[in-house]
């Protein structure tokens, strides 16, 4: 039953997930919080930011992780083939189809009408990760964390995976307030 589950959580995000990887990300969110609650919102979080570290397509990462914790090697494999298959279908078909429809309107209109879509569930994503940051730290440490990080990413054009990987470094040999003796 949780195979079934599995590949239909991961073949509608690998079909609905246009626009890449990170895009895929809201609706894998969708499945594995909120639809089958596989794992709570923080888990997922934490999954997020360190398959993020990670050389690789984050969509797959997160199945393949998903997958195993839900069902083992068989959800693993299961979960990475139902979000791969829709995508290289799709892209076969549309590829093929498009080139001879290139020049017409709704072709045109259908791949920029997609973009304020993804656009707002990324932002709803994103203010839900703020939620729960705030939650965790505090306005003031999120906001700063927040503003650091579109700074560094945004402007300045530093890899997320840097960021990422600085923070958890910060987070395993920073100094911990309240602790005595060096204790963590």
């Amino acid at each position: 039953m949780e195979q079934g589950k599995l590949f239909l959580a991961f073949f509608r995000v690998g079909l609905l997930g246009y626009g890449g990887g990170p895009a895929s990300i809201p609706l894998v969110h969708k499945e594995v919080v909120e639809k089958y609650k596989w794992m709570d919102a923080e888990e997922f979080t934490d999954i997020l930011a360190i398959g993020n570290t990670l050389p690789g397509p984050i969509a797959t990462k997160m199945a393949g992780y998903i997958g195993y914790r839900v069902a083992g090697v068989l959800g693993m494999i299961n979960a990475i083939i139902a979000t791969v298959v829709p995508t290289i279908g799709l892209l076969i078909l549309l590829l093929t189809s498009l080139a001879s429809f290139s020049d017409q309107a709704w072709v045109q209109g259908m791949t920029k009408a997609v973009v304020p879509v993804v656009g707002v569930m990324m932002a709803v994503l994103t203010w839900d990760f703020f939620e729960k940051a705030k939650a965790g730290l505090g306005w003031l440490k999120s906001g700063v964390l927040f503003l650091l990080s579109f700074v560094s990413i945004g402007l300045i054009d530093v890899h997320p995976g840097i960021i990422i990987v600085t923070l958890l470094l910060i987070a395993l040999y920073g100094p911990v307030r309240g602790m005595e003796g060096g204790e963590r």
